[in-house]
């Protein structure tokens, strides 16, 4: 593998178990390394060289990248139901990289650190880099959706505070996860978990709400806790809120999504989440969502995901979409790259 092989070995410190060269093969290989599927922005596709590294500690999941300069892009028809189980968080080893989500754009160099949604569209694009992201299951490290939403897509400093100590036990861990036993492993991710907490409570310091945001915070946890009730919508929560349903409104005027249409998205997700898992028909999987109208409810699940509610129902499971052709997402569009 020449030259190359031995300068990328070099970027973060591990071994390679794979150089490919050539996009779709590495792809394939991101696909199964577990990492949340990503569709290709603008790279150099006759002079593409990277490589993969997945270990697994325990519930988590460690992925190694080193990758040449471009972009890519997470978008809604990427989405899988698993995604919505996990947290990623993305350590830049060597090299920049910018990261947009929701409101949030982070520009990444070595030791940085960022939190990304898998299950919401996203960016990135990067210098050729090396990179270490840790997948870790939403049971596992519990964030409130109103502090996930102001983490989500902001730099975290890799050089000081908590943050150091995940950006270099992230480093590490990817080198020398080996010869642990099972009990040992879960142990040994239950104390990475609660390490990358306390950096992320420590970022939250760091970015505390105003009483806006606080509001906005309760409110996203009553809808989120009531997204079966067919009778949720604005009126509603304004009442529960003791607020008007203007207020409300400018509650989320800067928000990616308004209040109706956040309703209608988690309510989407939910419904998806439950059709990949579940034998109930797809009728039966609106209704426990709010969706009273069948017809309207495939309508807009298609426009969103792509393809049709059906094909997620157990009859027809093998035709899952793991990897839909490029378009443009609800964010703006593919811009970014490789992952």
């Amino acid at each position: 593998m020449g030259k190359a092989d031995g300068g990328w070995r070099s970027l973060i410190g591990i071994t390679v178990d794979f150089v490919f060269i050539g996009i779709e093969t590495f792809q394939e290989k991101l696909a199964a390394s577990g990492l949340p599927p990503v569709l290709s922005g603008r790279h150099d596709t006759g002079q593409f060289q990277a490589s993969v590294v997945a270990r697994e500690l325990g519930p988590v999941k460690l992925i190694a990248l080193v990758t040449p300069e471009g972009e890519c892009f997470r978008d809604a028809q990427c989405a899988r139901a698993e995604d919505e189980k996990l947290w990623q968080i993305d350590l830049m080893a060597r090299g920049r990289a910018r990261v947009e989500q929701g409101q949030g754009t982070a520009d990444l160099g070595p030791t940085d650190l960022v939190l990304i949604d898998p299950a919401r569209p996203v960016r990135f694009a990067s210098t050729a880099s090396a990179h270490v992201t840790m997948l870790v299951p939403r049971r596992e490290l519990r964030l409130r959706p109103g502090d996930a939403a102001r983490l989500a897509g902001v730099r975290i400093r890799g050089d000081r505070g908590p943050a150091a100590l995940v950006s270099s036990l992230a480093r590490d861990m990817a080198r020398s996860l080996s010869g642990f036993r099972a009990r040992e492993a879960d142990r040994s991710a239950a104390a990475v978990i609660e390490l990358i907490s306390v950096a992320l409570e420590a970022q939250l310091g760091d970015v505390r709400p105003g009483p806006d945001e606080a509001l906005r915070d309760r409110i996203l946890g009553y809808i989120e806790a009531r997204l079966s009730d067919r009778s949720l919508a604005p009126a509603k929560i304004a009442a529960a809120h003791h607020i008007s349903v203007r207020r409300l409104h400018k509650l989320f005027e800067d928000q990616p999504l308004t209040v109706a249409a956040l309703i209608r998205q988690r309510r989407l997700e939910r419904c998806r989440a439950d059709l990949t898992r579940s034998d109930r028909t797809v009728a039966a999987v609106a209704a426990r969502w709010g969706f009273v109208d069948p017809a309207y409810f495939s309508r807009i699940f298609k426009a969103t995901y792509g393809y049709n509610a059906a094909a997620l129902t157990a009859g027809h499971r093998a035709r899952t979409v793991n990897a839909p052709a490029a378009r443009r997402d609800e964010d703006g569009g593919p811009r970014i790259a490789e992952r």
